[in-house]
């Protein structure tokens, strides 16, 4: 980094101006910071002495300034001058410890760390056991030397700074940090960057957003006021899973409805896997940020049971509860583009907001925000703002079935999935249709953990060993068809399976749907895959494909043929693939990925997939348990 274009006079004059102890340190006296520049036969003696010419910014800075009081709160205090500046050595034997720790294949950066202790140029005079060394070993195109500050209380690497220019500005913008909070520590500097705050707020609500980001992470590293705040907001949005902390926001009156649940939502992450463990401490830092302690408590029980709902006002509130509707039942593309198409309505409750973050808390909607469709609600403008829309992200949801053919560590499909669809039949009859006695809806939830957690047939009363009752996923389908899908629960198609298809089928069309995979333990138990299609309470037709068998009855049409889609020949893979397609094609069934893998749908427990054993028909039920030794 070449310093011919850094005024090194203008620079630290202004930082001398500016200088006034830290809040902590009223007491103490204005100092100097500087010290007269040397001529240049001094830097050259000190070049001379330690037999190596110094780097650019460096030899720059002792032509303006002899050496420095950098004052740093804990770290480097006083930087010497020319005469003062002395080869390291590796005192502390530093250099074994490193090398002992490259490793097999090193990076480049960890070699040149190892050496550095013993090359290295020493610059502090005063210091809290920290150290600032130049390393002639690490240098860029313009000569530049890195600069590593070693706090040896702090058992951490090293900070590096590209160079000694890199490293007086960051002091620089952290001498600014510690002084921030005071309202009497205002100056050019402090006006200057609270301007760019300014601009990027009105950036931010212009759908500008990287633009402002830029502004923001400079104001940030000055301290000021609002920076953090709305960089953690454009960052959040960026990264949905990535939680950004905003304290003070949801103790405010103004934020609250849309911070606090997401505050709530990180808290609820953050303890999902902790039992017993006590809200207490969390719900009393927000209390003692201001916030009341009921409401906080309230919030929290709402998100944890997944039954906290955002719902702003006025237009946007409107197409906020549109998209909710959407996407509980699985058309999640359909709310996202609610949503999009609603953005420019949104309205800031305050200066400080540039984004509706409540989303993200929501169980339904928060899930749809994905890191490109949170950076194009970003460059949505929105409160006011003005400017382009952005080119839409593209749906996430494939058309018809073929997805879920897909390898299952896709972590977007299934190694085994069973469903019913019902055509024409709103999804609210279901549990009517298929579900056990007294079976309803649940509220919107995940899938996999619900299924997960469901009672086995040993833990309920009045439920037979051989049943097979399924936690099915509900949702639509398209616009024909509803669905019930279950791909967690780990049953195996077996001799008295029993197809929903015909009960399902009372008020219209069914289909039902298994694939079976092949049993890694039983070289018995091939893949299979099972079809059965009903109307008005009569099987049409079925057929089970398994391993080169196939049963079949009723009259199936050519395209569902088993005999033509499954050959003997082609990858299992390829066979389900190409049933798949021809149920979308023949049928038009399809299923929402995004929902089934990553969204929160209603849920409801089926009667029993299979029937009671015949004379002479056996089953065997199987239960693990782990017993500590």
């Amino acid at each position: 980094m070449s310093s011919d274009t850094f005024n090194w006079h203008t620079f630290l004059n202004r930082w001398q101006e500016e200088w006034v102890p830290r809040p902590d340190e009223d007491d103490e006296p204005l100092v100097p910071l500087c010290r007269p520049g040397a001529d240049e036969a001094v830097i050259a003696a000190a070049e001379e002495r330690l037999g190596q010419r110094l780097p650019p910014s460096y030899r720059d800075f002792l032509a303006v300034s002899n050496g420095w009081f950098v004052e740093q709160a804990a770290g480097i205090y006083q930087l010497g001058g020319a005469a003062d500046i002395d080869w390291f050595g590796d005192p502390f034997g530093m250099t074994p410890l490193y090398e002992q720790g490259l490793g097999d294949d090193p990076r480049e950066e960890e070699v040149l760390l190892a050496g550095m202790w013993r090359r290295a140029l020493r610059l502090e005079t005063d210091s809290d056991m920290s150290h600032a060394l130049l390393d002639p070993g690490d240098t860029d195109e313009d000569g530049e030397w890195a600069l590593y500050v070693y706090k040896g209380w702090s058992g951490e690497f090293p900070d590096r700074y590209p160079s000694f220019r890199a490293y007086m500005e960051a002091m620089y913008r952290g001498f600014h940090g510690d002084r921030a909070g005071s309202p009497e520590f205002v100056n050019a500097t402090t006006r200057a960057q609270d301007a760019r705050v300014d601009e990027a707020h009105a950036l931010a609500l212009r759908g500008r957003y990287e633009e402002a980001l830029a502004l923001l992470q400079e104001a940030l590293s000055f301290g000021r006021p609002r920076s953090r705040v709305l960089l953690n907001q454009l960052r959040h949005l960026s990264a949905p899973h990535d939680h950004q902390g905003y304290w003070l926001l949801a103790a405010d009156p103004l934020y609250l409805p849309e911070i606090l649940p997401v505050e709530a939502a990180a808290e609820a992450t953050r303890t999902a896997r902790r039992p017993g463990h006590d809200d207490d401490h969390w719900v009393g830092m927000m209390a003692a940020r201001g916030a009341d302690r009921r409401t906080v408590e309230v919030v929290l029980s709402e998100v944890r049971a997944g039954t906290h709902r955002y719902a702003p006002g006025g237009p946007w509130g409107r197409a906020v509860a549109e998209a909710r509707k959407s996407a509980v039942w699985g058309a999640t593309d359909a709310a996202w583009r609610a949503l999009r198409e609603a953005l420019p309505l949104w309205e800031a409750p305050g200066p400080l907001l540039i984004a509706p973050l409540g989303l993200l808390a929501d169980p339904v909607l928060g899930p749809l925000i994905t890191p490109e469709r949170g950076r194009e609600l970003l460059a949505t403008p929105r409160a006011g703002g003005t400017g382009p829309a952005p080119d839409p992200v593209p749906d996430l949801d494939p058309p018809g079935l073929a997805w879920l053919a897909e390898p299952a560590a896709s972590q977007e499909s299934f190694d085994a999935y069973r469903c019913v669809w019902v055509e024409g039949t709103d999804p609210v009859r279901l549990p009517a249709l298929i579900g056990e006695e007294g079976a309803g809806l649940s509220t919107p939830t995940d899938p996999h953990t619900v299924a997960r957690r469901a009672p086995r047939p040993h833990e309920r009363d009045g439920v037979e060993l051989w049943e097979d009752r399924a936690v099915v996923a509900v949702g639509l389908a398209g616009d024909a068809w509803s669905f019930a899908f279950d791909g967690y629960s780990g049953h195996y198609l077996s001799e008295l399976f029993l197809s929903p298809a015909v009960a399902a089928s009372a008020s219209g069309r069914a289909v039902v749907v298994w694939r079976d995979p092949r049993s890694s333990s039983r070289a018995d138990r091939p893949a299979a895959f099972h079809l059965s299609v009903a109307e008005g309470g009569e099987e049409l037709y079925a057929f089970t494909v398994r391993g080169a068998e196939i049963r079949r009855s009723g009259s199936i049409p050519e395209a569902l043929d088993p005999a033509r889609l499954f050959q003997p020949e082609d990858d299992e893979a390829d066979s389900e693939r190409r049933l798949l397609q021809a149920l979308h094609t023949e049928l038009g069934l399809s299923l929402p990925r995004f929902a089934l893998t990553r969204g929160r749908l209603r849920t409801f427990t089926t009667r029993s997939w299979t029937r009671a054993p015949g004379p002479g028909e056996g089953f065997a039920y199987l239960r693990f348990e782990r017993h500590r030794a």
